[in-house]
């Protein structure tokens, strides 16, 4: 799974790579929206952690917009505020998380909850016919 991390500055940002890179992810780190979208388009993520001090409506609604973000689902993470203290402006995000309770398996629980696949799946009763090869006689 690839996570996206974004903080306020690079140690922030590092910091939640560090955090869900132990529960399994692949982790980008990036510093600030703008180069959270810039990153995003390549690493295609399946979840966007960010800093809760950096979402705002206006955030969240021009990740709406994207198509490489509209359904990804957008994780606010703090170190200073739990969920109980966030304002109510945070619609559209999966959950608030208050990091410094945050343990490895919870994380990967987590994770593991909010990745949606991504891409062409085949139906379950697909399966793929191999037609078998002759046996050459001699």
């Amino acid at each position: 799974m690839r996570v996206l991390c974004v903080g306020r500055h690079p140690v922030l940002s590092e910091h939640f790579c560090r955090v869900f890179r132990d529960a399994g992810a692949e982790c980008e780190p990036a510093v600030g929206a703008a180069e959270a979208l810039r990153i995003a388009l390549e690493f295609e993520p399946h979840v966007i952690v960010i800093d809760h001090d950096l979402l705002t409506p206006a955030l969240l609604e021009s990740w709406t917009l994207e198509p490489s973000l509209a359904e990804v689902p957008a994780l606010a993470v703090s170190l200073t505020r739990r969920p109980e203290e966030s304002a109510p402006h945070l619609g559209g995000v999966a959950a608030v998380i208050y990091l410094p309770l945050l343990d490895a398996a919870q994380a990967t629980m987590l994770l593991s909850g909010l990745h949606r696949p991504r891409g062409v799946s085949a139906p379950p009763s697909w399966r793929l016919g191999i037609p078998a090869s002759p046996v050459p006689t001699s």
